[in-house]
């Protein structure tokens, strides 16, 4: 009886000692994460400025943020950047991908050059872009130093193009990582499927098109939640390499949420703005979700 009893007790500590262990972690996310997206979302129904305030306003931030000529210049600078930056990420991607499946030498050392982007932070991405992109010391001075005398680019300083730049060093750093999702989709395709399709005279255009690229439609998905997701949030890639100029060419929802949270002090109106960037997160991520899940059952 008292063995019976010692291995009982042994059994219930060690289905316990992993909820205990765990049970801090748990604890602090539920608090610093969960615990303030709700504050946040509450703050966005009050007339909160400087510091937080309990003052019930209703819609009235919304109102007056959807009212804001900044607010509608940062949705139009996101729509141009996360429309470029999801297909162009998505389309260099799989080529980059399906280079690599071709078997090629040297194919791991050229698989950590794509994927070493993706190791660094976007601040630093971002530093290191205006620096290259500077036209008093990047790419411009350098072609001109070396004789190419009209050459010009200097998109960085111009309203006009300076969007793009954010979107080429944005490009730079993921691609790499949604290749690494292509490629494991493309090595997870069934060979003989392929073998099949040659043997019944499918060109290598049409194998890909009628075959390979279909059946793919998991990590075409995967990489559009995850670059959506992204996109949205972009913040830091922006603050080093732009500062959100020249003027707001480059301003997003998220320096939009920061500048007026902390700059301009008006945190009801910066945690709207923050409360609908979760809105459109969640639009993304819970169909995206569901559709898992529901696959898996």
């Amino acid at each position: 009886m008292a063995h019976t009893a010692d291995a009982d007790f042994k059994t219930r500590l060690q289905n316990l000692l992993p909820k205990l262990v765990l049970s801090p972690s748990l604890a602090m996310v539920l608090v610093f994460v969960y615990g303030f997206i709700i504050f946040s979302v509450y703050l966005s129904f009050t007339d909160s400025r400087l510091l937080p305030s309990f003052g019930w306003v209703g819609w009235e931030n919304y109102s007056k943020l959807w009212r804001l000529s900044h607010w509608e210049i940062s949705l139009r600078n996101m729509g141009v950047f996360a429309a470029l930056y999801i297909s162009i990420c998505t389309v260099l991607g799989l080529g980059l991908a399906i280079f690599l499946d071709q078997k090629i030498r040297a194919e791991g050392m050229i698989r950590t050059i794509y994927l070493y982007p993706m190791a660094l932070s976007f601040i630093v991405t971002g530093t290191a872009w205006k620096w290259f992109l500077d036209p008093g010391i990047g790419l411009e001075n350098v072609l001109q130093t070396w004789g190419w005398e009209s050459f010009r680019f200097d998109w960085i300083k111009n309203r006009d193009y300076a969007i793009y730049t954010v979107v080429l060093a944005a490009v730079w750093q993921t691609s790499g990582f949604v290749m690494a999702m292509f490629l494991a989709g493309l090595r997870g395709i069934d060979n003989e499927i392929l073998k099949a399709a040659q043997m019944d005279g499918a060109s290598n255009w049409n194998l890909y098109r009628r075959i390979i690229i279909p059946q793919l439609r998991p990590a075409f998905l995967s990489a559009f939640v995850i670059l959506s997701h992204l996109a949205i949030k972009t913040f830091d890639l922006v603050i080093a390499l732009t500062g959100g100029g020249p003027g707001r060419a480059t301003e997003l929802p998220a320096t939009f949420m920061y500048s007026y949270t902390f700059s301009r002090n008006q945190m009801g109106i910066g945690a709207a703005s923050a409360t609908i960037m979760l809105m459109t997160i969640a639009a993304i991520m819970i169909p995206y979700l569901y559709a898992e899940l529901r696959e898996k059952k």
